[in-house]
């Protein structure tokens, strides 16, 4: 095994643990670091495949603009935080893995002459899209379905937030 593909396991366990630690946290603001971590995880991945563009889109768009919307979504809401004693081993975690992927991706710019391990495959949009649809589509079918649901929950979430107007004439 040589390093890229080392690097790509390494890189690839960071994210499904920052995932796996997002989903279960029970603090919003914990999963949404945890989350953070594996954007910038998955822009490690992308850069040791080299493709540089989605790398910094990555960086750009998820981890940058989404997650801090997401954040003043949540300061928004007044959530309460922990206890002094317990922030500090709430961050051990998320540092821990942020470290470990800075330190993969450290060792991949630092090593001159180093190409990724992993050859890319070419395909033009067409064929791509007609290979997805023709062998994968009950699994686009069910992503459709996912979003949809999502989006549902979205706004059965939100429905207790907006007054109603039976509130609105017993206010006045």
């Amino acid at each position: 095994m040589n390093l890229p593909q080392l690097l790509f396991y390494l890189i690839g366990a960071v994210i499904l643990a920052a995932t796996a630690l997002a989903v279960t946290r029970r603090q919003p603001v914990h999963a949404v670091v945890y989350l953070v971590v594996s954007f910038f995880a998955t822009a490690l991945l992308f850069a040791l495949l080299g493709a540089p563009l989605p790398a910094v889109l990555q960086v750009m768009i998820p981890a940058g603009a989404v997650m801090a919307l997401f954040l003043f979504i949540l300061m928004l809401m007044g959530r309460v935080e922990l206890a002094a004693a317990n922030r500090a081993r709430a961050w051990t975690g998320p540092v821990v893995l942020a470290l470990i992927a800075a330190a993969a991706g450290l060792s991949l710019l630092l090593l001159p002459g180093q190409t990724p391990g992993l050859p890319m495959a070419e395909a033009r949009p067409a064929e791509l899209g007609r290979f997805v649809y023709q062998n994968y589509w009950p699994a686009v079918e069910a992503i459709s379905l996912l979003f949809f649901v999502a989006l549902a929950g979205a706004l059965f979430l939100v429905k207790d937030l907006a007054p109603s107007p039976k509130d609105e004439e017993t206010s006045r």
